[in-house]
C-alpha cells in the first residue's frame, strides 16, 4: 500500500542519548522517482504548451528569424526601419553601461526579431482561422470543385505539412456561428410539414410568426452577445441543462455503452483480458497528456475537429447535487478503482514512477479476484445510489460521504483514472442462441445489476468472466465518437500490440514485491442502506423495462451501397423511416446525432431526419409506385438528407440554436408559446451513427474476425426507438435497437425486422438503376483533401 510505504519512509525513537532516526532507502527512492516522474510531466506539459502556442509555427523558426535580421544587418541594411535604433534607446540603463554600442545593438535586433516572430505567428494563426472558417467545400459535388475551394485545398495542405500536436488547432478553429432567427424558424417549420396536418402547420406557423416579430430578435440580441463573448455559444449551456440538472437516473437514461469484437475474445482469462485493457487506456492516458495523439479531422480530409472533449476523459466524475450536478476533473491519478463481488478495490497502476507492465497488473486483478473476504454491510449494492435519483444520492454524500473513512473510499473511487467491474457473468456471442446473448450483453453493458457499475464515473470498464469486455461511458464530459476513439485504440492495442501468451496470460516479468490492492473500508449507517435499496429499485424498474436487440446486417454494406452513388448513412436513415413508418403506420420527429466539432469546443446538432423529401419516397414506395418514380424520390430523398446534414455540421442547424434561445428566455423571465412547444416535442427515433476512426489499426484483411460492434443506448421516449448503428469495413453494419417492455406499440425485435427488410427493399430499387453519375455524400465528396 503506497500509504504504508510512504509513511514508514522514516522512523525515530528518543533515547537518552537523543534521537535515533532509521531511513527507508527503498521507501525513499520511490518517492524520488515519483517526484521525478512529477517534475519529467510538468516539463513535457510547458514544452507542448510553448509548441501549440506558436503553432502553425515551430519555436525554431524563430532562429531563422534573428539569423536572417542580422545577417541583413550585417550587410549594413535596417530591415526594421529604424525600429532596431528606437529600441535600443529605450534599453535599461544598465545594459548602457555593462554592453558596447555593438552589443547594444545586437540585443536590440533580437527584441525587434522577437516582435516580428510574434507578429507573423499572429498573422499565420488569423490565416489559418479563416481558412478553417471556410466551409462552401462541403456543398459542391464530386468533379465540379470551385477555383476558390482548389486555392483553399492548396492553402490547408501548407498549412497541415507540420505534424500538429492534440491541442494545436484549439486556437484557430472558429466559433460556432449564431444563424439568422429567421433562417432558423423557416428551417424549423420545413423539418415539421410532414408530421402536422393543414390546420396542425397553419398553427405552428402562426406561432412561429409572433415569436419573432415580438420576443425572438431580443432572444437573439443576449444570444449575439454571448457568441461574442464565450468560446462556444452553446456547449456549457447544454451541458448544464441538458446533462448536470436532470435529477432522473443517469443509468439508461443518459449514460451509454461501447462492446467488443464481435467474432473473438483475445484471451479467455480474465485477469489477463483485465491487464492489457488497463494498460491499454493507461498508454491512451499519456498520448493525451502529451498531446501525442494527432487531432482527428473530418474523414477523408485534412479539416481538423476540436479536440477540447479530451481534456476531461480521465480521473473524472460526476457528483451529485440538489439542484446540479458537477463535473469533477483532478489530475492524473496513479490508480483505478476496481469492483469485483460486492468489494471495492484500490489499484495502484504506477510504482515508482513507472507504470505496471500488463502483466503485473493481470497479477494484481487475479489477487483481487482471490480474496475470499466478504463485503462489509452495506458495501456490495453502494453504486446503486449512482444508479437512482440524483437528489437522493445528492443528500446521502453531503451526509455521509463528506468525512471520516467513506469520504477517503469514495475519493479513492472518483479521483481514480477510471473505474473496473469484474463481473462474475459471462457475456457474448456465444452457445446456441448467439442473436439472443448479444441482447444480454447490450443490457449487461448498458445498466448491469445496477449497484456493480460506478456510473459517475466518466467511464467504466467491464471486463467478464469468459474474457469478454465493455464500456459504459457517462455522457455530459464527451460524446460518442471521443469515448468510441478512445475503445478503439484501446481494442487495437490490445490485441494488436501487447498481445497475449499461449496460454492466453499478459506478457512480461512480474515482480512478486508489489504491494496488494488496498481493500476500500466503508461505514455504512442503516439509513444510507435504506437510500440504497430505494434507489436500487428505481434502478431495477428502469433497468427492467429496456428492449435492447443488437444484431449484426451481412447482406452489404458500404461498398455495394457507394457504389450505388449514394452516401450510407443517408441510405441507412431513409430506410430507418421506411422501418417506422411500416413498424408504426406514420411519420415521426426523428433525431440523428450530428457533429459541430468543426467549431471551438463545438459537440453536437440534430439533423432532423424527417423530411418531406423521404416521406414522399416511403409513400411511393408503399403505395407501388413505379421503380422509376421510386428510384427519382429515393435520390431526392438522398441529396435533401445530405444537404440537412452539411448544414448541421457548419452551424446552420435548427435545435441547438432554439434551445439556447429558451435558455435566454429562462434568464429573462418571459414566456414563449413557441419555444416552449418546439422544446416539448417527442424525439420518437432517436439515432446516431458510432464513426469508425482509427480503422489503420485494425488489419481487417489480414484479420477480418477482429470486427467492432459498436455501441448504443437506451430508448430517448418511453414510447419510441433508439438506434445505434456502426458501418464496418465493406460489408458489414451492426444496429443497435432499444425501446421499452412498458410501452405496447413499440419492439426492438420486430423493429429490427422491419430495419433489415427496409435495407433490402430500398437496394433492391437503387440497384436495379442504370448507372449514372449522380454526386455522393458531401463530406467525402473533396478526396483531393487527402
Amino acid at each position: 500500500m503506497a500509504e504504508a510505504h510512504q509513511a514508514v519512509a522514516f522512523q525515530f525513537t528518543i533515547t537518552p542519548e537523543g534521537i535515533d532516526l532509521q531511513l527507508s532507502y527503498q521507501a525513499l527512492n520511490q518517492i524520488y522517482l515519483s517526484g521525478v516522474r512529477s517534475w519529467k510531466k510538468r516539463v513535457s506539459r510547458m514544452k507542448n504548451r510553448v509548441i501549440k502556442g506558436v503553432y502553425p509555427a515551430s519555436p525554431s523558426s524563430w532562429l531563422f528569424v534573428a539569423i536572417g535580421i542580422l545577417a541583413t544587418m550585417y550587410m549594413q541594411s535596417d530591415p526594421s526601419m529604424g525600429l532596431i535604433s528606437k529600441i535600443q534607446q529605450h534599453l535599461p540603463l544598465s545594459l548602457h553601461v555593462s554592453l558596447s554600442s555593438q552589443g547594444q545593438t545586437m540585443v536590440s535586433a533580437l527584441v525587434f526579431s522577437t516582435l516580428l516572430w510574434l507578429s507573423l505567428i499572429l498573422a499565420l494563426r488569423f490565416c489559418l482561422k479563416l481558412l478553417l472558417s471556410y466551409h462552401q467545400w462541403m456543398f459542391e459535388q464530386h468533379g465540379r470543385v470551385s477555383n476558390t475551394t482548389k486555392v483553399w485545398v492548396t492553402l490547408m495542405r501548407l498549412f497541415s505539412r507540420k505534424k500538429p500536436l492534440l491541442y494545436s488547432y484549439q486556437t484557430s478553429l472558429p466559433h460556432l456561428p449564431v444563424p439568422a432567427i429567421q433562417d432558423t424558424l423557416s428551417r424549423y417549420l420545413e423539418s415539421v410539414r410532414p408530421l402536422l396536418t393543414d390546420p396542425e402547420f397553419e398553427r405552428m406557423k402562426n406561432l412561429a410568426d409572433e415569436f419573432e416579430s415580438s420576443l425572438g430578435h431580443r432572444l437573439q440580441r443576449y444570444l449575439r452577445l454571448k457568441a461574442l463573448w464565450a468560446a462556444n455559444y452553446v456547449s456549457d449551456w447544454w451541458e448544464e441543462y441538458v446533462y448536470l440538472r436532470g435529477r432522473g437516473p443517469i443509468m439508461v437514461n443518459s449514460n451509454y455503452y461501447g462492446m467488443d469484437f464481435l467474432y473473438v475474445t483475445p484471451t479467455s482469462v480474465q485477469a489477463a483480458r483485465a491487464g492489457n485493457t488497463i494498460t491499454a487506456l493507461l498508454l491512451y492516458r499519456r498520448k493525451v497528456n502529451r498531446e501525442e495523439l494527432t487531432p482527428s479531422r473530418v474523414p477523408g480530409t485534412v479539416i481538423p475537429l476540436c479536440a477540447a472533449q479530451c481534456e476531461r476523459m480521465f480521473n473524472t466524475t460526476r457528483t451529485p447535487g440538489v439542484e446540479t450536478d458537477v463535473l469533477q476533473h483532478w489530475q492524473d491519478s496513479e490508480f483505478v478503482a476496481v469492483y469485483h463481488k460486492g468489494r471495492y478495490f484500490r489499484l495502484w497502476v504506477y510504482r515508482a514512477g513507472r507504470l505496471l507492465s500488463p502483466r503485473e497488473i493481470e497479477y494484481q486483478i487475479q489477487r483481487i479476484l482471490d480474496d475470499p473476504s466478504p463485503p462489509l454491510p452495506g458495501e456490495e449494492k453502494l453504486g446503486a445510489l449512482t444508479a437512482g435519483d440524483r437528489i437522493p444520492w445528492a443528500q446521502m454524500r453531503q451526509q455521509f460521504f463528506s468525512s471520516g473513512i467513506n469520504k477517503k473510499s469514495l475519493d479513492a473511487i472518483e479521483k481514480a483514472a477510471f473505474f473496473v467491474t469484474l463481473d462474475d457473468e459471462e457475456q457474448g456471442m456465444k452457445g446456441d442462441d448467439p442473436a439472443g446473448n448479444l441482447d444480454r450483453y447490450a443490457k449487461s453493458l448498458l445498466h448491469g445489476k445496477c449497484y456493480d457499475r460506478w456510473f459517475d464515473k466518466s467511464f467504466s470498464i467491464v471486463i467478464y468472466k469468459n474474457g469478454k469486455s465493455g464500456l459504459n461511458a457517462e455522457h455530459s464530459w464527451a460524446d460518442a465518437p471521443t469515448v468510441a476513439h478512445l475503445w478503439e485504440y484501446t481494442l487495437a492495442t490490445d490485441a494488436f500490440q501487447l498481445g497475449y501468451t499461449e496460454e492466453g496470460h499478459c506478457k512480461g516479468e512480474v515482480d512478486l514485491s508489489l504491494s496488494p490492492p488496498q481493500r476500500l473500508a466503508w461505514e455504512i449507517p442503516a439509513e444510507v442502506q435504506t437510500q440504497v435499496c430505494s434507489s436500487l429499485a428505481v434502478a431495477r424498474t428502469l433497468a427492467d423495462d429496456v428492449d435492447c436487440h443488437v444484431f449484426p446486417f451481412r447482406d452489404f454494406g458500404k461498398g455495394r451501397i457507394k457504389k450505388c452513388k449514394i452516401s450510407p448513412d443517408a441510405f441507412i436513415q431513409i430506410s430507418l423511416q421506411l422501418a417506422y413508418y411500416r413498424d408504426r403506420g406514420c411519420f415521426c420527429l426523428t433525431y440523428e446525432a450530428s457533429m459541430t466539432r468543426l467549431f471551438r469546443e463545438g459537440r453536437t446538432e440534430t439533423v432532423r431526419s424527417c423530411s418531406s423529401d423521404s416521406c414522399a419516397f416511403v409513400k411511393a414506395l408503399e403505395n407501388g409506385e413505379s421503380e422509376e418514380v421510386c428510384r427519382r424520390l429515393f435520390r431526392s430523398a438522398s441529396e435533401k438528407h445530405q444537404n440537412l446534414y452539411r448544414m448541421a455540421m457548419t452551424g446552420a442547424g435548427i435545435d441547438r440554436h432554439l434551445f439556447c434561445l429558451y435558455v435566454v428566455s429562462k434568464y429573462l423571465g418571459v414566456d414563449s408559446p413557441f419555444l416552449h412547444e418546439v422544446l416539448s416535442e417527442p424525439w420518437r427515433l432517436s439515432t446516431s451513427q458510432t464513426p469508425v476512426q482509427q480503422l489503420e489499426l485494425f488489419d481487417l484483411k489480414n484479420h477480418p474476425d477482429f470486427i467492432s460492434l459498436g455501441g448504443g443506448f437506451g430508448p430517448v421516449a418511453d414510447d419510441g426507438y433508439g438506434v445505434s448503428y456502426i458501418i464496418v469495413g465493406e460489408d458489414l453494419i451492426n444496429f443497435h435497437v432499444s425501446s421499452k417492455y412498458s410501452c405496447g406499440e413499440t419492439d426492438s425485435h420486430r423493429f429490427g425486422a422491419q430495419i433489415q427488410k427496409a435495407l433490402g427493399d430500398i437496394m433492391a430499387v437503387v440497384s436495379a438503376e442504370p448507372k449514372t453519375s449522380p454526386s455522393s455524400k458531401g463530406t467525402n465528396q473533396s478526396k483531393k483533401l487527402h
